[in-house]
């Protein structure tokens, strides 16, 4: 228990270090943090790719991404102060490194996060958090208590009420065994800020589909479920650009028959849009809060 307590307050130190490092208290009331078991796909909410892709844990220390609307479109690493990043190529290589030199190469994981500041004229004004994805079987470096170490860090950063959390599912497993909606639940039992996120939608099996969790049927949230299509890594190996994959997202809901009912509430547009709808309240109720 004393182990806990010491490592939740330099995880809270870590946090503190951050926002006083930007000196962007505000961005405190802005987090969206993502659920996802490892190998899954993270969520596209900027149109530039830069965010490291491939198989097994690929994210193996959080990333705080603090995105800022801005005239021009630039990204700042904490670790590189005073280094401004144009090329989106060499943002994803110092993501790559600065993991790399904390964890080494061979899989390992830190709690210690990664800071990066994207400026652009194309975001919203928030804070994406995306941690490890959940995995149950150590590889490479990894801890034999690989799980826990994960759910510990993801329970860090989930159980702060600033916090909006994607529960990030594939379509092709079972709902009901999510780990991403199950860590959802423990800290948010009313779904006040949980949105589920339902990915893979292309690769399900001929004659199936989600249509009963996309319309809230089945294991219904109080915010529901929001489908997305990802590019696949043939897709990226192909350099298919964002645009293009939107496009294709677009297309894949408007012509699928079991979701073109639902097609303008479905797609990573349509996720931005509820983004930023859900968090001009939720501002204002903190704000509100802590004035009080």
């Amino acid at each position: 228990m004393l182990q806990n307590a010491h490592k939740n307050m330099w995880m809270e130190t870590q946090l503190v270090n951050v926002h006083d490092a930007w000196k962007a208290v505000a961005v405190d009331l802005d987090r969206v943090l993502l659920i996802r078991r490892a190998g899954t796909a993270v969520i596209c909410v900027f149109s530039r790719d830069f965010l490291p892709r491939g198989s097994g844990i690929v994210t193996r220390r959080p990333l705080v991404l603090q995105l800022i609307s801005a005239n021009a479109e630039w990204a700042e690493f904490l670790h590189c102060k005073g280094k401004k990043f144009t090329d989106f190529d060499e943002v994803r290589q110092e993501i790559e490194a600065e993991t790399d030199r904390v964890t080494g190469a061979n899989k390992g994981i830190s709690p210690i996060p990664i800071n990066l500041r994207v400026y652009s004229p194309h975001v919203l004004n928030l804070t994406l958090i995306d941690l490890p994805g959940i995995t149950k079987v150590p590889v490479g470096d990894q801890p034999a208590d690989i799980e826990h170490q994960i759910r510990d860090m993801i329970m860090q950063f989930i159980c702060r009420e600033s916090c909006l959390i994607l529960a990030v599912t594939p379509a092709n497993t079972d709902l009901a065994n999510s780990d991403a909606l199950k860590l959802a639940k423990d800290v948010d039992p009313q779904g006040q800020r949980t949105i589920g996120v339902i990915t893979k939608l292309d690769l399900m099996d001929e004659g199936t589909d989600a249509r009963d969790v996309l319309e809230n049927k089945l294991l219904p949230l109080r915010r529901g479920y929001i489908g997305v299509v990802n590019r696949s890594q043939k897709d990226i190996d192909g350099k298919k650009d964002i645009r293009a994959a939107l496009a294709a997202e677009r297309k894949f809901f408007l012509s699928h028959p079991a979701y073109r009912h639902i097609a303008d509430s479905m797609g990573t547009p349509h996720l931005q849009k509820v983004l930023n709808q859900v968090l001009c309240p939720v501002r204002s109720s903190l704000l509100t809060r802590r004035r009080s």
